[in-house]
């Protein structure tokens, strides 16, 4: 079992800068992936970024160069630094992690935060 914790989220105007943040608790053993997805009002949820143990990342490509993913293992916190925002930004933007777990034959599995708001107005 995972929990996730989302803060960060609020109102921001256009060109101001946000940063997130998720931590992760419970009795995995790995988190293997953290990322970050958004969904706006009428859009399907879409994939902001993620970052493996090893440190990959992926960004969309209307983030790149915006917005950077860190991650810090001791703290099992992951972080989205949000630059230069824009109104097409605005969206509820959900932490997602996949995790092992210690126990002999314990499957990974993947678990979401609850969404933090993210609105940036013009």
């Amino acid at each position: 079992q995972v929990q996730l914790v989302e803060s960060g989220g609020g109102l921001v105007q256009a060109g101001g800068s946000l940063r997130l943040s998720c931590a992760a608790s419970g009795s995995f053993r790995v988190l293997n992936a953290m990322g970050w997805y958004r969904q706006a009002p009428g859009k399907q949820r879409e994939l902001v970024v993620i970052i493996t143990s090893g440190g990959a990342t992926n960004y969309a490509d209307s983030v790149k160069g915006r917005f950077t993913i860190s991650r810090d293992n001791a703290k099992n916190t992951a972080y989205l630094q949000m630059n230069s925002l824009k109104p097409e930004d605005t969206a509820v933007y959900y932490c997602k992690v996949v995790a092992t777990f210690g126990a002999l034959g314990s499957p990974p599995g993947t678990f979401w935060g609850l969404g933090t708001q993210v609105t940036v107005s013009s």
